[in-house]
């Protein structure tokens, strides 16, 4: 008896397979994306061409917040831009960049992310943290310690941050940096290295020259 159950439930599931069912659904989750895309579009400062945005977890400030062309943002992201005692925020996303599901970005005084980044899964870049480490600060609830930003985050074009990664304040990662999964950046990182750990430390580093020319060897030899 269980034999033919089992036969039939077989038979379904390859039914519902040349029905294309998740083509199907893989149409609808897109359309439903693009939706929610253009219901949000208007309230963001800039918002570019051809962005799509999933379900975020969570948004604030939006009108401090811009987005470049051809960007990607997948669900889960918390995206906030705090006004704290009158000061203006700025978050801006570059072109061609693509977050991945479970990104926190938070920011109270700037962050800036370049062009082409491409980010792992629950991401976290922030210039903000709650109070300082003084003892004073420290008998303070933390969710009721005053917001401080020890400075901008800057994150230059072509930057692959790995799952997990944590940006702190005041950091600036050069162009073409790749950091690796489950790192904690508290310094700021030069152009074209690979960094891990934490503190992230670097563990190779290559010059613009060098680069090009490597780039260079790999056409010739395509």
């Amino acid at each position: 008896m269980k034999q033919f159950i089992y036969r039939i439930l077989y038979a379904i599931g390859k039914a519902l397979s040349l029905l294309h069912i998740e083509v199907i659904y893989q149409v609808y989750i897109s359309s439903r994306n693009r939706i929610y895309t253009g219901y949000l579009k208007n309230r963001f400062q800039e918002f570019g061409d051809s962005v799509i945005m999933w379900k975020p977890y969570h948004l604030k400030g939006l009108n401090h917040i811009s987005i470049g062309d051809h960007t990607l943002i997948e669900p889960d992201l918390q995206l906030t831009a705090w006004s704290i005692q009158g000061n203006q925020p700025c978050i801006d996303i570059g072109n061609h960049c693509m977050i991945r599901r479970g990104a926190h970005i938070t920011c109270t005084n700037h962050i800036s992310i370049g062009n082409g980044v491409l980010t792992g899964t629950n991401v976290f870049i922030t210039d903000n943290s709650h109070g300082d480490t003084t003892q004073k600060s420290l008998y303070i609830i933390p969710d009721k310690r005053p917001i401080v930003s020890k400075g901008p985050v800057i994150i230059g074009n072509n930057v692959w941050l790995g799952n997990n990664v944590c940006i702190l304040p005041g950091v600036t990662i050069g162009e073409g940096v790749i950091v690796g999964a489950n790192s904690v950046v508290t310094h700021s990182i030069p152009a074209y290295t690979v960094v891990a750990g934490t503190p992230a430390k670097i563990i190779a580093q290559k010059n613009n020259k060098s680069l090009k020319n490597s780039f260079k060897i790999s056409q010739t030899k395509k």
